[in-house]
This record gives C-alpha cells, sequence and structure tokens, in this order.
C-alpha cells in the first residue's frame, strides 16, 4: 500500500500551457478563413460568430471528455475486405489446394494480423497499392508457405507442389493489390468531392505552406480551416487565419466540425503544442505530423514504411495507444479478485484498527472523502480516520503532516499506509483500481490542472491504490509536476505486467516498513 498523498510542493513549475475556457476570444476565430502561401491565392470563407458554452466556474474542476467515437470514411473495413477476397479466390481457385469458403476464412484472419504487424491498415494521405506490393508478396508467401508445410505435415499424400506453392502466392498478392488499389482509387473520388475540415498546427511559415499544399491539393482530402500557431508571437503575415489561443482552437474545432489536425512538428516539442493533442483527441480528430522543416533530409532519419506524404512533406499518423479492451476487462477482473482476497485476508487487520481508532478518537471510524477519478467522476473515497476532520479544511488543506489533532494511533495508520486498508472496498465497488494515478480533491485536481500541463490527462485511466509514482517515491509533499509526468507515462506505456510489477514493488516496501527499514 501507499500512503495517501497530501499535496505536493509546487517545485518545478515548468511551463504554464493555454487553459482551457479561458474566455479570451480572438478576431481570427470570427473572421475569414483563408489559406495562402507562397503563389496560392488566399481564399476567404465566411465563419459564423460561436458563443462559448456555459460550463462550470473557473475553481471546479473541468471534468475529461471521454473520447468520442468518430465514424472514419477511410476505416479499416474495405481493406480488411479486399484482403479477405484475395485469400478466398485464392483458396478456390489454386489446383490442387481447392479450399472451401469457411476453411479460408481462418487464413484471411491469419493474414489480417500480418498485415496490421506490418502496418498496411495505417490511415494514409497518399495510398498506393503498388509501394505496398513488397510488404504484400512477403506477409502472402509466408501465409501460403505455413499452409503447405501443415498439409505435408498433415497429409503427406496431399502436399502441394512447388508450382501450386507459387501460383498461390502470386495470385494472392495480384487480388489484394488490385483489390487494394480500387479501395484507394475509390477513397480519392471521395476524399475530392467531400473533403474533410481540417486544422494545421504549428509555428511560422511551414505550418502556411502545408496549410497551403493541402488547400491546392484536394486529392489529400483535407480543407484547412484554420492554423493554430503555436509560435511565441502569433503571425498572421500572408493571409492566413490564425488561432492564438487555445480557446479559439477549440471553438473552431466545435463550428467547423474538424476532424484532422495536421502538426507542423512533434506535438511534445513544446507544452502549448503538447496541449492541443488532448484537445483534438476529445473531439475525435486524426492526427497527422507533417515534416514541413525537412528534418529526415537534414538529420538523415529514415521515414517509417511504409513511406506516406502530402505534396512532397513526409506525413504520418500520430496513433494513440490502443484501446486493448480485452486487457482492460483483464485489469478490473484481476482489481476485483485480488481486491476481494485482500479485504477477506485483512478482514482481522482492519478490525484492529477500526477498534484502535474508536478507543483512541472516538466515534467515526470511517472517513469519507469526495475525490476525482476516471474521466473526472467524482466518487467517494474510504480511510481509516486519522484526525478530527473538518469537512471544509479537509477538502482544501494540503498535508495533514504534524497536524496537532492526530493521535499516536493515526500518525501509526498513516505511516504504515494501514488507514487506506479501506479502499480495497472502492476497487470492489469499481470506483478505483489497484494500480493507477492516485485520486485527489476536487479542489486541487483544478488547481493543479491550470498549473501543470498533463495534470488533467491523469483522468484517462482508473485511479488506483498504488502506481509509479508512487514507487519511485513520489508521496506526500512532493513535486506535483514529478508525480503527473510518471503518471501520464505509466497511462502510455500501460500492461498488465507492468501492474503486477508496481504491486510487488509496493508489497515489497510495505514490508520494508514492518521490518523497521524506510
Amino acid at each position: 500500500m501507499t500512503m495517501d498523498s497530501a499535496p505536493a510542493r509546487h517545485t518545478g513549475q515548468g511551463g504554464t500551457g493555454p487553459a482551457a475556457g479561458t474566455g479570451t476570444t480572438s478576431t481570427s476565430t470570427a473572421g475569414a478563413a483563408g489559406i495562402g502561401a507562397g503563389g496560392t491565392t488566399a481564399v476567404r470563407r465566411s465563419v459564423t460568430a460561436i458563443h462559448p458554452p456555459r460550463g462550470p466556474k473557473a475553481d471546479q474542476a473541468r471534468s475529461a471528455v471521454r473520447p468520442k467515437r468518430v465514424r472514419r470514411r477511410d476505416g479499416v473495413t474495405p481493406l480488411l475486405t479486399a484482403d479477405a477476397l484475395a485469400v478466398v479466390v485464392t483458396a478456390a481457385a489454386v489446383p490442387g489446394l481447392e479450399l472451401p469458403v469457411e476453411a479460408a476464412l481462418p487464413l484471411a484472419a491469419v493474414l489480417a494480423g500480418l498485415h496490421a504487424r506490418a502496418g498496411l491498415y495505417r490511415p494514409r494521405l497518399a495510398p498506393s497499392a503498388l509501394l505496398e506490393l513488397p510488404a504484400l508478396a512477403g506477409r502472402g508467401a509466408v501465409l501460403w508457405c505455413a499452409v503447405a508445410a501443415v498439409l505435408a505435415a498433415a497429409a503427406p499424400g496431399e502436399a502441394l507442389s512447388w508450382g501450386a506453392l507459387l501460383g498461390a502466392v502470386c495470385l494472392q498478392v495480384v487480388l489484394a493489390c488490385a483489390g487494394r488499389g480500387l479501395v484507394n482509387q475509390l477513397r480519392r473520388r471521395t476524399r475530392t468531392r467531400r473533403p474533410a475540415s481540417a486544422l494545421v498546427v504549428g509555428p511560422g511559415a511551414g505550418a502556411s505552406a502545408v496549410a497551403a499544399a493541402l488547400h491546392g491539393r484536394p486529392e489529400y482530402g483535407l480543407l484547412p480551416v484554420g492554423l493554430a500557431d503555436t509560435g511565441a508571437v502569433a503571425d498572421g503575415a500572408g493571409g492566413v487565419p490564425v488561432l492564438a489561443t487555445h480557446e479559439d482552437i477549440r471553438r473552431a474545432v466545435i463550428q467547423n466540425s474538424v476532424r484532422h489536425a495536421v502538426f507542423t512538428r512533434p506535438p511534445e516539442a513544446d507544452e502549448r503544442t503538447a496541449s492541443l493533442v488532448r484537445l483534438f483527441h476529445d473531439h475525435g480528430c486524426r492526427l497527422w505530423l507533417a515534416d514541413a522543416a525537412g528534418t529526415a533530409k537534414v538529420t538523415g532519419m529514415r521515414v517509417a514504411e511504409p513511406a506516406d506524404q502530402l505534396w512532397g512533406y513526409a506525413v504520418q499518423p500520430l496513433l494513440p495507444r490502443p484501446a486493448r479492451p480485452l486487457e482492460r476487462y483483464a485489469k478490473r477482473a484481476i482489481d476485483s479478485l485480488l481486491a476481494s482476497a485482500a479485504l477477506l485476508a485483512a478482514a482481522p487487520v482492519m478490525g484492529v484498527c477500526a477498534l484502535a481508532v474508536r478507543v483512541s478518537d472516538g466515534p467515526g471510524v470511517i472517513f469519507r472523502q469526495e475525490r476525482v477519478g476516471l474521466y473526472g467522476r467524482p466518487f467517494t473515497l474510504l480511510k481509516f480516520r486519522t484526525l478530527r476532520a473538518d469537512a471544509h479544511e479537509s477538502a482544501t488543506r494540503w498535508t495533514v503532516a504534524g497536524d496537532c489533532r492526530m493521535s499516536p494511533v493515526g500518525s501509526f495508520l498513516r505511516k504504515s499506509s494501514l488507514d487506506e486498508l479501506p479502499q480495497l472496498w472502492n476497487v470492489v465497488r469499481g470506483d478505483m483500481s489497484l494500480v493507477g494515478p492516485r485520486p485527489e480533491r476536487p479542489f486541487f485536481v483544478a488547481k493543479f490542472s491550470s498549473v501543470h500541463p498533463g495534470y488533467e490527462a491523469r483522468h484517462r485511466m482508473p485511479v488506483g491504490i498504488t502506481g509509479l509514482a508512487q514507487i519511485n517515491g513520489l508521496r506526500g509533499d512532493t513535486s506535483i509536476e514529478d508525480r503527473a509526468r510518471f503518471d501520464n507515462h505509466y497511462i502510455d506505456t500501460w500492461s498488465l505486467w507492468q501492474d503486477l510489477w508496481i504491486l510487488a514493488r509496493t508489497a515489497a516496501s510495505f514490508f520494508r516498513f514492518r521490518l523497521g527499514g524506510s
């Protein structure tokens, strides 16, 4: 277990990115939206003013938004269908093989997995089946060689000849390439007729050049409706409409139904750019990174395969970490099982703790406090009472270390983390997880979210009793910025094995305390 952290010192202030809901308004969002750079003529589009939505006051915690599900016109279903048809037709047409459809479908699933591992289903602005031909041929050869090996082992008399194997590979590759080419052609026509609204995010002339390229080449299917300049000083030269503030960008996304955001440098390059990633993600936007500065040419870095480009600029999708719902369900099942077992095993200890609190400090053994959980939803956290708490003070006071109202029993419970044993019931109920970012009170969530970039993003994951920050010593009165960084790193690299590792580290630290260690 880890001790419930008192609010940390505000060490390492870092930068303060623009907070959402500042109430500031830029004339660029209500003005004309035109894109022009170089010799491209600026095109003006009238934009209707949009009023800021009514919401909670600035001093209240702003709930994290559950990412929206947006139906994509360029989803993977058409490509999966083309690949599956190629496998089915090949299995039925190759002499000596002639598999039925129900036997060919598992092969299509295997091939889809191979293609997914190779990135052949990733979104692209300029897809080309011919550029994917080597990857398609390699995975087709692996599939049919595996089929031939299985047939030779299971039924030696029906083994595929070398000619049949070569024919299967060639037919598979030709059909897959033709099918993907047809899908790409249909998508290109649809994009040209119905382009999606996009914002270009970046500083200076590089962002303007990318916006001009998108405006002049409709085949990419992205119509720029504004430029979010993340430089120190907004520059609106060249007729490019500039969205200067975080609130301007939010309004433009809502007003224009923006579905794509093209970054001209990595979002983590500065705090202001990084703060926009969450905004776009919450509104279901697809993110791209275009190399407007030609960094790959300067540094010699290779572009990831299969290559993609936007009018000569190297471009790649910025993909979020997969949701992995099966692993999330497994995490919840493990939480419920381990928390229930721990409650049963710790029942005698909890009984002793409750009795000690009752005798030492009087009635009211369990202390209840509102905390902020997944997606900013509040819940009631349970703990053993360690002092006579004032409800208002407990909601806004950062630390109780050295409080004169804390009895020796309360001090021992806090130092040993035994006061957190009732939180196992929060885990069983589903309010918390065993491992995750520590939950905080709404007052401090609102405060830290406005001061420390990335603090609000901690609520993408269920909060937990222990976490990566706690096992690294970030407990009690420690840096909020450091703790938020550890929490976000845990979320970005999350796995079931990492959860088990953190639980093992937590248990080891607890027993070290019991044996008199630090």
